[in-house]
């Protein structure tokens, strides 16, 4: 429950209320990220999600940066989505035991991060555009093409390893 109310009474208000929960979305990715990284038994896997750190600490500065210009400051709202989907990542490193199909998890969980990310993104830049912040419009749509360009690497990754893990684990059924 909401203790307190954003007070949002315009469609600005509402631009930076939501790049705010996007600065939370992605300090809390970096914060989930190493859990999986140390997690994932695949090489290529662990490799990309360490990218995707990088990748993300840079969305994060970009946010920031977004946020001082319009506000003063880089202060955040919570975004509860994204630590619901950060809990439930947490929750399968610690729930699937088996190597093999704990990085099956991983890939599911980390996808739908990225689905989110580029669903928050696409309508910030959507939202940027009709507020006429055309430079705004242009970081956001860099942040949601490297969300796509994620997505579509845990896509290969996971035609892979989802082909593997029957193969190598007994327990498959």
């Amino acid at each position: 429950m909401k203790l307190f109310s954003a007070n949002i009474e315009d469609f600005r208000t509402l631009y930076i209320t939501n790049l705010q929960k996007a600065l939370d979305m992605e300090q809390t990715i970096i914060k989930a990220l190493p859990d999986l990284i140390d997690n994932a038994a695949d090489a290529n896997l662990s490799v990309a999600l360490q990218h995707h750190l990088e990748e993300t600490r840079g969305h994060a500065a970009k946010v920031e940066s977004l946020l001082q210009q319009h506000t003063g400051e880089a202060s955040t709202e919570t975004c509860k989505a994204i630590h619901a989907l950060a809990t439930e990542a947490s929750d399968t490193i610690k729930d699937v035991t088996d190597p093999s199909f704990r990085d099956i998890a991983l890939i599911g969980a980390a996808q739908q991060v990225e689905h989110h990310e580029i669903a928050v993104y696409g309508t910030l830049k959507n939202w940027a555009s009709l507020l006429g912040l055309t430079q705004d419009a242009a970081v956001l749509e860099s942040i949601e093409a490297q969300e796509f360009k994620a997505d579509s690497l845990l896509t290969q990754l996971s035609a892979r390893i989802n082909a593997e893990a029957p193969a190598n684990t007994p327990a498959y059924r």
